[in-house]
């Protein structure tokens, strides 16, 4: 589908067709980007989506504990580092 360039005060718009919008779940506030010299428009990322429910897996499976004790020393440890 091919569009243009429309002018909206000194910026430039382009109409999105809405079977587009739609497909694409779009709403409200938007990212847009630049990859590859192509315009990425998208949903906003939501960086800790998901986190309570992995939280919640990883206590049920005994995989939220830290361990006890020091880490086991590496080949840089014992090697390479110096206090100055």
């Amino acid at each position: 589908m091919k569009t243009t360039l429309v002018p909206i005060g000194n910026s430039r718009g382009v109409r999105i067709p809405k079977p587009f919008i739609e497909k694409c779940g779009l709403e409200g506030e938007l990212e847009i980007d630049v990859v590859d010299g192509a315009i990425l428009i998208r949903s906003p990322r939501h960086p800790r989506a998901g986190w309570a429910a992995a939280f919640a897996r990883m206590a049920r499976e005994g995989d939220d504990n830290l361990p006890i004790g020091p880490a086991p020393a590496t080949r840089w440890d014992n090697e390479e580092w110096e206090w100055k």
